[in-house]
């Protein structure tokens, strides 16, 4: 290792590390470039503007209801053949356009000053926008073209930015489907410039509050600070301004307002146009019903701009905006900007990960390459004698006749091996990067730990010069003064030589600053979660992807191919990089296959992820308030009528699932009935009537019977084999638990588990046997265990043998927990254990007081925070997995392999009853295969053969048409609407929780609150704002209850001590545990309408934001805290969100706003504050 990092910091190599930003005369704008013409002389400004762009778009390019930029690709390096021709032809029609823009400009620039076309280009583009804004005052709307537009910018817009906006322009609403970093911002751009020219107003809006924040800041810079504002959860700045960015949570809520019948007032007074950026958001799982919601509840008459990454289907999206909205038209572009070149870092090398055309993968990394260089391994380990031959007379094996070799295949255990010795550490990447000048780069790595980790092990390498280091340290300075409490201690070192990590874990502020050095050239490599691949402006040379796959909340999951092209989307810098690179990596259970699948899987459709809300049913179905007056008791007055069931029903079924549902739903249908309708009368023909009858009919009687008889013996053999084998099974688990139990007291034995995986491929993993899971007390291991533990009754009972549970209800399988050499944890029962070794790990403390090793390694197992996944499972209990940690690394190097453990060392062997059971199994084996080999001799025993494997052949046909229906079912399942079904579990909710009364749409106060909230269960914070306890409580015991409301998803770094946590005062714990009651009772009636909308009230932080807001200082909050800077942040800012949202809320008592108030106040202050500029 650190030879390694000497060589990074080494002359050698950094003579080879050039410049990251060269200078370039070519104007940069949104990250876009310039191309570069020979300068003409204009007779004005106009005619230059409008002559620098005469390719005479309406005459050669046709705009329709879709269109796409394709058919205008650059040439990418790798293509087959047959593209070639097409590419030549988009060449020439370029060149055409080219001269004919070159002629004009000639013609034009006789009479032209050359000193007008050099102020043209000294302008800023907020210039050039005020002085289109203001000839649209003395002209009018109408001189307001797709050139004109195109004009504020120094550079050739492109053909599908081009094509969009003259869509716009036309008053259609626009979808574009483009990948990621190719200008789709400038498309909505333009439509503001238009939009603001014209005196009326644009809303943007974007998934994120961070990528709020940046485009508040770049729109600034375009329409200047009074006609720009920003409304966000957290910050509103000036509302009323032409350009409002907000988040989509935001502009849902004003909709709300504008079709909801509760509410009064609209908040979309003077608006044209709403951008929706990220709009393929709209299949995110939690969030994706927010951008349905919008395009349902936009005003017709309001254009919509959807800016989308590419997808699979954008023409259905556009479909149904037509169908729901208004005319939409369809952009879409395949054309990045800066091509990309995909590579594969292993720990020796950087190859390409594709071959010369781009269309397979590389043969270096494939697998019989690796099994060739696995075969060499193997012939130089052979005897000295073998290679000295060698050495003399040469090798005869060649890389080109990789087919021709004639060893075995290697096993998935070997394939593993060798992916293992392949894996590179960051450093070797990051060499690899550095000498072929791919730097800098965005390291994706999928958890927070680990990009703080990669930071500290680069704090050795110095990627910065001095030149750069001192701006680095004179930004940091800086930074500090104005920002004292937002400065990551631990991450300065790493930023100090060019590397930083970027997460949720960190302060916005400080992930705000790191994006300003990543984006001047100071910092070279940053390492940050997914997140950052959402749309935020951080474009590198080089995105490199740590692993294929992720951890959830329910375990690991894979990267989708959107996700990854989402990813690789960041790396090349328009204007600055040739080429962008995107480099995989080796990981033990990944490799170059799995990337190239996955790359070539092919984009993945937006789905709709519709679902009703609490908010959603109050405001679309509420019509009367209830309105007391002094003179008049109890009499209702009816503000509005609301919607029916029926209306709102109509609106709610405009869902984008619908739209897909009723195209596909009916041909589903149809071929799901023809299929179970197929699968029935083949099932009848191959029951055991009609194979006897047909049997009967073939064969002549004394073959007949003959052949019955034997059957009938043999199905009695095989019923008998079964029972040998369960028993045999019985004893092997009898010995085990005994053996585990003996040979643990006084060690930690080896021992071998063995299972098949998904796709039959059968694994050994050696591992050191830990101890059976009911002898440790951690009571999070514990509690995972016996959740797991009670599913094996309820598998075993399920069997339709019953002697098989019998047979089982003796034994009792128990969990386990052993650590493998692949520094995994295993849970498993005796079921997957193939033997057990008398070696093992002396279970002796390593000093005089050291805990035992098996006590060390039981505290490591319950302090690790990942999720175990299940491998294999059967009626005799599961095997799980969990990935290990560093600290139990060391442990799992000292389990040795398979190979090196002898068999006489198997202590599975001395049980005699065991060995007995299995002679008895073996010997019951044989007499099966010795009376199958006598029906084979039988006289009608051909003509039975046929028979057979006709009803063999007809069962897999069956078995296919079976799962191709339960695709089918799962199909529907999707594309079914569901969110009708939600809405009225919902409604149930509501009217019987006597916030809406459904007979008469009159709202109650409870309602109305409800209604007017944002959060991710309406009516439950509605009932806890409305309730009188919380008006005892002082203003920062108010916050510490509504921060017990909000902190779902916030955790505790579960590898330090939680100790240092504060805890809340009486007060507060008492006005939660009166919550809890009504709590429980809310979320049995969410549970009898089939409802679940978590309910959150969690105290565990509430003593962290009750001590904020009494004023602690925030390196109080923080000394020796086990929570993240970035989480605390989170739950401040939840917490500031939901008491400013109170003193609004209608029928809310005085003194609640009032304390509410006062506590938003004190607890939004550095260095939480939110970003705004």
């Amino acid at each position: 290792m650190n030879s390694t990092l000497s060589i990074l910091s080494s002359p050698c190599v950094s003579k080879f590390y050039p410049s990251l930003f060269p200078s370039s005369s070519s104007s940069q704008t949104l990250g876009f470039y310039h191309l570069q013409k020979p300068k003409p002389k204009p007779r004005s400004f106009n005619s230059f503007r409008l002559l620098s762009l005469s390719n005479s778009p309406n005459s050669l390019i046709p705009v329709d209801s879709q269109l796409s930029d394709a058919d205008n690709d650059d040439d990418e390096e790798y293509e087959d053949e047959e593209d070639e021709e097409e590419d030549e032809a988009a060449d020439e029609y370029d060149d055409m356009l080219e001269a004919i823009e070159d002629e004009a400009e000639i013609e034009i620039s006789v009479d032209a000053s050359s000193s007008e076309v050099s102020n043209w280009r000294e302008e800023s583009k907020w210039q050039r926008v005020e002085k289109l804004c203001n000839e649209v005052k003395e002209f009018g709307n109408e001189i307001i073209d797709a050139n004109e537009l195109a004009s504020i910018y120094d550079f050739r817009i492109d053909k599908f930015q081009r094509l969009a906006i003259k869509a716009f322009l036309k008053g259609s609403s626009v979808v574009v489907s483009a990948p990621t970093s190719s200008g789709k911002t400038l498309i909505a751009e333009a439509a503001a410039v238009a939009t603001v020219a014209r005196g009326r107003r644009i809303f943007y809006t974007t998934p994120l509050k961070a990528l709020s924040n940046q485009k508040f800041r770049d729109f600034r810079e375009t329409f200047g600070d009074e006609n720009v504002g920003l409304l966000t959860g957290d910050s509103a700045i000036n509302k009323d301004a032409q350009v409002l960015i907000m988040t989509t949570e935001i502009l849902r809520n004003m909709l709300y307002q504008s079709i909801g019948m509760a509410s009064s007032g609209s908040g979309l007074f003077h608006v044209d146009v709403i951008v929706l950026d990220e709009v393929h958001f709209l299949s995110d799982i939690s969030r994706g019903t927010v951008w349905e919601e919008i395009i349902i509840y936009c005003p017709k008459e309001v254009q919509l701009i959807c800016l989308s990454a590419t997808v699979k289907n954008p023409d259905e999206l556009s479909g149904w905006i037509r169908e729901v909205h208004g005319e939409t038209e369809l952009v879409t572009s395949s054309r990045r900007p800066v091509p990309l070149t995909w590579h594969f870092s292993t720990r020796h090398s950087l190859y390409p990960l594709l071959d010369e055309k781009g269309k397979h993968i590389n043969r270096k990394l494939s697998l019989n390459y690796l099994q060739l260089s696995a075969s060499r391994v193997k012939s130089y380990k052979d005897g000295g004698s073998r290679r000295r031959n060698s050495r003399k007379h040469g090798s005869n094996t060649s890389f080109d006749n990789i087919g021709n070799m004639s060893e075995e295949p290697l096993s998935k255990n070997d394939i593993s091996k060798i992916r293992r010795s392949q894996v590179p550490q960051v450093v070797d990447t990051l060499a690899q990067l550095k000498a072929r000048d791919m730097l800098p780069a965005i390291w994706f790595i999928f958890n927070r730990r680990g990009c703080d980790a990669a930071v500290q092990y680069l704090e050795g390498c110095r990627l910065l010069d001095e030149c750069e280091a001192s701006e680095v340290e004179l930004a940091l300075k800086r930074f500090s003064v104005q920002n004292p409490d937002a400065v990551r201690e631990i991450a300065v070192k790493g930023l100090l030589r060019g590397v930083a990590a970027h997460h949720a874990g960190c302060l916005p502020l400080w992930k705000s600053f790191i994006e300003e050095l990543f984006q001047r050239g100071l910092i070279k490599v940053v390492f940050a979660t997914e997140t950052l691949a959402a749309g935020i402006n951080m474009p590198a040379r080089t995105a490199v992807i740590s692993s294929l796959s992720r951890r959830s909340s329910s375990g690991r999951i894979p990267l989708s191919p959107n996700e990854l092209l989402q990813m690789a989307g960041r790396a090349g810098r328009r204007g600055i990089d040739e080429r962008g690179h995107v480099v995989m990596v080796q990981t033990s259970n990944e490799g170059a296959e799995e990337c190239c699948k996955l790359l070539f899987a092919g984009l993945e459709p937006l789905v709709s992820q519709f679902t009703a809300s609490y908010g959603m049913v109050l405001n679309l179905l509420a019509g009367a308030k209830i309105t007391r007056r002094s003179n008049e008791s109890d009499e209702m007055k009816v503000l509005k009528a609301g919607r029916t069931l029926k209306e709102a029903r109509k609106l709610v079924e405009k869902s984008f699932g619908t739209y897909i549902g009723s195209n596909v739903m009916l041909a589903s249908k149809e071929e799901l009935a023809r299929i179970q309708k197929e699968i029935e009368m083949l099932t009848s023909e191959t029951s055991d009537d009609a194979i006897d009858r047909k049997s009967r009919k073939i064969l002549s009687d004394g073959a007949y019977k003959e052949i019955a008889i034997l059957q009938e013996q043999l199905r009695e053999e095989k019923r008998l084999r079964t029972e040998l084998r369960r028993k045999m099974e019985t004893k092997r688990l009898n010995a085990l638990k005994i053996l585990l139990k003996e040979l643990g007291n006084d060690r930690l034995p080896f021992l071998c588990l063995k299972y098949k995986d998904s796709d039959g491929v059968e694994h050994s993993v050696p591992a050191v046997y830990l101890g059976n899971a009911d002898s440790f007390d951690g009571s999070k291991f514990k509690n995972m265990v016996s959740d797991i533990d009670s599913l094996i009754p309820t598998i075993a009972l399920t069997e339709s043998n019953v002697s098989a549970v019998e047979t089982h209800k003796d034994v009792g399988p128990s969990y386990h927990v052993a650590l493998g050499s692949d520094n995994s944890w295993y849970l498993f029962t005796e079921k997957w254990i193939k033997t057990v070794y008398r070696t093992g790990l002396p279970n002796v403390a390593l000093a005089l007081g050291d805990d035992l090793p098996h006590e060390v390694m039981w505290m490591l197992i319950d302090r690790e925070e990942k999720q175990w996944e299940k491998l294999a499972e059967s009626e005799l209990g599961g095997l799980w997995f969990m990935e290990g940690s560093l600290e139990t690394w060391s442990w799992s190097l000292n389990v040795p392999v398979l190979n090196s453990l002898s068999e006489s060392d198997e202590v599975l062997h001395m049980s005699q009853d065991y060995h007995d059971a299995v002679e008895s199994y073996k010997d019951q084996r044989s007499k099966v295969a010795r009376l199958k080999k006598t029906i084979a001799r039988t006289e009608g025993f051909k003509e039975y053969k046929r028979i057979i494997d006709w009803k063999n052949f007809t069962e897999d046909k069956i078995k296919r048409l079976k799962m191709r229906s339960n695709r089918l079912s799962e199909r529907l399942q999707e594309i079914e609407p569901s969110g009708w079904k939600e809405f009225i579990k919902i409604s149930n909710v509501v009217h019987e929780s006597r916030a809406l009364d459904f007979n008469t749409q009159i709202i109650f106060p409870l309602g109305e609150t409800a209604a007017a909230i944002r959060g991710e269960n309406e009516l439950w914070l509605a009932m806890v704002l409305r309730s009188r306890i919380l008006l005892d409580l002082k203003p920062g015991q108010l916050a510490a209850v509504c921060a017990s409301l909000v902190s779902e998803g916030i955790k505790v770094r579960a590898w330090e001590n939680n100790n240092y946590i504060y805890e809340p005062s009486s007060a507060v714990i008492n006005v939660i545990n009166i919550l809890n009651e009504q709590r429980s009772n809310f979320s049995k009636l969410q549970e009898k309408h089939g409802v679940e909308i978590t309910c959150c009230l969690d105290s565990q932080f509430s003593g962290m934001v009750e001590a904020w807001a009494a004023g602690l200082t925030w390196k109080e909050m923080m000394m020796d805290c086990a929570m993240d800077d970035g989480d605390l942040a989170r739950l401040l800012r939840r917490t500031i969100d939901i008491l400013a949202q109170i003193p609004k809320l209608p029928d809310i008592d005085p003194i609640l706003q009032s304390n509410a108030k006062t506590a938003s106040s004190i607890m939004d202050r550095p260095p939480i504050s939110e970003l705004t500029g």
